[in-house]
C-alpha cells in the first residue's frame, strides 16, 4: 500500500499542493513551523478522520477559510483508489470514492492504513487514559472500519443517558425516568460489547508484537506488557493471554448490564456514566510496575516507540502493508531507538518522514528530499515545496515546484469533493 498523490487546499499553512508520490522513502525537510507536519497530518486524517495533534477539526481549516480540502490517490495491491475529504466550518464534513460522494465520511476508513510515529506519542505513556483509548480504538478501527460506526453509536447513546441522569438526578426520579433508562441501559450495554470484544481482542493479539519490539529496542529493561484495565469486567476477560470466543459479545453485554444495574444509585447521585468503554484504559507495564510514573525517559520513549511499532507489525501480519509516517522522531531518539525505528522503516512498502535537517535522518534510509518552506508575512504565512536535486550531489536547486505550488489565478478545474467547476483560484 502507498500513496500515489496527494492534494490539499487550505488545509493549515497550505493553500494548495499538490504532490506526487512513489513506494520508497520520502522526507520532507524544513524548520519548525514551515508546514512539513501538516503533510502526514493530512494522511493521517484521510486514515482515521482525526489528527495526531489536536482533538478538534476547526484548527486543520486554514485560518481565512470556511473550509479545507485533503485528497489522496491511494495504490493497493495493485488497485489505485482515489479519497476525497472537505472539512467544513459549522456544517458537515463530506467525502468521495472516486469522485462519488458518499453518504457517511466513515465510509473511507479502511482505504489507507498507516502507522503514524510523532514527539506527542510520549502521552501514550505518560498522559491521561484518553490517549490509551484513542490508540486502542484507532487500531481497532484500522483493523474493522464497520467499528467506527460502533464507536458513533456508543458515543451518541452515552451523551443520551448521561443528559438522562442528570435530569433524573436533580428531580424526584418518577418511575418514567427509571424506565428510560433501563431502555438507555440496553441500548449502551448492547454498543459496548461490540467495542469491548475487539479492545479486547487488540490487547491479546498486540500483546507479544509489544513485548518483542521492546525487548529489540531496550534489552537490558525489564519486560515490557499491556493488558486491559475496566472495573466493570471480570478477571478473566483482562487477561492478554485469554483468547478471544464467539460468545463474548454476548456474555459482555450482560455483564454490561448488571454493572449498570448496580452503578445507577451512584450514577443518579453524580449525574454520569460511571461504566463503560469510556471509563478503561490500556496497563502498560514494566515487570511489576507500572510504566506511567515508574519508567524512565528513555523507558517510556521505549514503550511508546514499541506500542507503534507492534501495531505496524500487527497490521503487516494480517496482510495489510500500512503506510508508515514518522513525524520528527529520529531526532527524539538514541542510536538504539533509531536504529530500531529504521529497520522497521527500510522494509516498509512507503515511509514518509519529517525532519529539520538531513543528519537527523539515518543515512541508511536513503530518502528523497524535499524542501518545504514558508512565504508571506508573519500574519499570513503559506507553506510550499521545493523542487528536490536529482543530480545526484544531495542538495536542493531552490526553484519552486510548480505542480506543488499555488494554481495559476485563472485555473478552471473540478472540485474534488463538490464537483463543481467553477475557478478554485485563491
Amino acid at each position: 500500500m502507498f500513496v500515489r498523490a496527494l492534494s490539499l487546499r487550505d488545509f493549515r499553512s497550505w493553500e494548495h499542493a499538490e504532490l506526487e508520490l512513489s513506494p520508497g522513502r520520502t522526507v520532507f525537510l524544513g524548520s519548525n513551523g514551515n508546514g512539513k507536519t501538516n503533510l502526514l497530518e493530512a494522511i493521517g486524517y484521510l486514515a482515521t478522520l482525526g489528527s495526531h495533534r489536536v482533538a478538534t477539526e476547526a484548527p486543520l481549516i486554514r485560518t481565512g477559510t470556511e473550509r479545507a480540502r485533503i485528497g489522496a490517490t491511494v495504490v493497493n495491491a495493485g488497485r489505485e483508489l482515489r479519497i476525497d475529504v472537505e472539512l467544513n466550518q459549522g456544517s458537515a464534513n463530506r467525502a468521495q470514492i472516486n469522485r462519488s460522494p458518499v453518504r457517511r465520511t466513515r465510509e473511507i476508513l479502511g482505504i489507507l492504513q498507516t502507522v503514524l510515529f510523532a514527539p506527542e506519542d510520549l502521552a501514550l505513556v505518560r498522559g491521561d487514559p484518553g490517549e490509551r483509548r484513542r490508540f486502542m480504538d484507532e487500531l481497532c478501527t484500522t483493523r474493522l472500519p464497520r467499528l467506527a460506526a460502533v464507536r458513533s453509536d456508543y458515543d451518541r447513546v452515552l451523551r443520551q443517558r448521561s443528559a438522562l441522569l442528570k435530569t433524573a438526578g436533580r428531580q424526584a426520579r418518577s418511575k418514567a425516568d427509571l424506565s428510560t433508562l433501563d431502555v438507555w441501559d440496553g441500548h449502551l450495554a448492547e454498543h459496548a460489547s461490540v467495542l469491548l470484544v475487539q479492545r479486547l481482542r487488540l490487547v491479546h493479539d498486540l500483546a507479544p508484537y509489544l513485548a518483542q519490539s521492546y525487548a529489540s529496542i531496550a534489552p537490558e529493561s525489564r519486560p515490557a506488557s499491556i493488558a486491559y484495565r475496566s472495573a466493570a469486567l471480570p478477571p478473566e476477560f483482562l487477561d492478554p493471554a485469554r483468547p478471544p470466543r464467539p460468545e463474548d459479545t454476548e456474555e459482555l453485554a450482560a455483564i454490561m448490564l448488571r454493572g449498570l444495574a448496580a452503578a445507577r444509585p451512584r450514577e443518579l447521585e453524580r449525574g454520569v456514566c460511571l461504566i463503560g468503554p469510556h471509563r478503561d484504559d490500556l496497563d502498560l507495564m514494566l515487570g511489576d510496575s507500572p510504566a506511567k510514573g515508574f519508567a524512565s525517559h528513555g523507558e517510556s520513549w521505549s514503550f511508546a516507540l514499541a506500542l507503534r511499532l507492534g501495531a505496524f507489525e500487527l497490521l503487516r501480519a494480517t496482510g495489510a502493508e500500512p503506510v508508515l509516517l514518522l513525524d520528527d522522531v529520529f531526532a527524539e531518539l538514541d542510536r538504539r531507538r533509531r536504529a530500531a525505528l529504521a529497520a522497521v522503516a527500510a522494509s516498509a512498502e512507503q515511509v514518509l518522514i519529517t525532519a529539520a535537517v538531513p543528519e537527523d535522518v539515518p543515512g541508511e534510509l536513503a530518502a528523497v528530499p524535499l524542501r518545504v518552506e514558508t512565504a508571506g508575512g508573519p500574519d499570513c504565512r503559506v507553506s510550499r515545496l521545493l523542487a528536490e536535486d536529482r543530480s545526484g550531489s544531495g542538495g536542493f536547486d531552490g526553484k519552486q515546484r510548480q505542480d506543488h505550488a499555488t494554481p495559476p489565478a485563472a485555473e478552471d478545474e473540478r472540485d474534488p469533493v463538490t464537483g463543481s467547476t467553477e475557478s478554485r483560484a485563491p
